[in-house]
């Protein structure tokens, strides 16, 4: 494929700082959010041609394991992700599997097609999927600024829920309030855990959206209402949380974990772009060049939504 954009994600960042897990063969390039047009195909590729302009699902998947077999792609015994186990699409080219790429319609820009891709099929599998959201359920999103958490507004939203937001910037509430938001809290200037409890009554939420980890673990558990779910994807601020077990039997809440998404969960989600029910969240775009610039205010976490770039 010819790249034509390429968002970036917190995983670009870690994976450039290094894992100990994971022995990264060097040079190496990220990137997993990728649009562009096919230039090759591979003889034995079938339902492409030369000339289509495509999304990439950055899913690696062995397609022969339980999981697999099951359709839990995530779950796959040899998953990995395009950009992390594999060169990714920051560069001129990149090449993928074919049952990855998915035809992008024509009114679907190269740029919001990348900034859309993996943090909705995430906030997609979390929500959906793994926490069941219902209609007139409250859904608590923290963090809102980051790319998973503001296009699970649009997601809950599409879920017929009430979506409560945090922040520390007064700015990034009002954008997520454009984006449907209905309850808006900046941690810097209130307890925001307090806030919940005494906005809903005392009853907490159905539903708390975490990726922050330790440092909002323990407010999380407490905000929610009886039988409230917590799902995660990320652990930013640490990876051990505080559990107050009483809480979690005597109230009856679930912890889920969750990660990227299914071939069908990434093509449900895709297709609510194409239709225009959810929208991609850009931030900025930036020339390819300008990687380390982008790279640095996404670090210093003052975008909303997504930064792109663009070979």
């Amino acid at each position: 494929m010819r790249v034509r954009a390429c968002a970036l994600n917190h995983l670009d960042l870690w994976i450039r700082d290094g894992l100990p897990a994971l022995q990264t063969p060097l040079p190496f390039w990220t990137g997993a959010d990728i649009a562009g047009d096919v230039v090759e195909v591979g003889a034995g590729v079938g339902g492409v041609k030369v000339g289509d302009r495509v999304a990439v699902n950055p899913n690696l998947t062995c397609a022969r394991c339980e999981y697999c077999l099951r359709g839990e792609d995530p779950l796959c015994d040899a998953f990995g992700i395009i950009g992390e186990h594999r060169h990714g699409g920051l560069a001129e080219y990149v090449v993928v599997d074919g049952r990855n790429v998915l035809p992008l319609p024509d009114h679907i820009g190269y740029e919001g097609a990348a900034a859309f891709i993996l943090v909705n099929m995430t906030a997609w599998r979390m929500l959906v999927t793994q926490a069941a959201l219902r209609p007139g359920e409250d859904l608590l999103i923290l963090g809102v600024g980051g790319g998973v958490s503001s296009a699970a507004v649009g997601i809950g939203k599409l879920c017929g829920a009430r979506v409560w937001v945090t922040s520390s910037s007064d700015d990034k509430l009002e954008r997520a309030k454009a984006l449907g938001a209905d309850e808006c809290i900046n941690y810097a200037k209130e307890d925001w855990a307090a806030a919940v409890w005494q906005r809903t009554g005392k009853r907490g939420v159905d539903i708390v959206l975490e990726n922050v980890g330790a440092a909002t673990w323990k407010h999380s558990l407490r905000v929610l209402a009886k039988g409230g779910r917590l799902v995660t994807c990320g652990a930013t601020s640490g990876p051990k949380g505080e559990t107050d077990i009483r809480v979690l039997f005597w109230r009856q809440l679930r912890i889920i974990g969750s990660t990227m998404a299914t071939r069908k969960e990434f093509h449900d989600v895709m297709r609510e772009l194409f239709r225009g029910t959810l929208k991609p969240t850009v931030d900025r775009i930036f020339p390819l060049k300008d990687g380390a610039e982008a790279q640095r205010l996404l670090a210093e976490g003052k975008q909303f939504g997504k930064l792109v770039l663009v070979p």
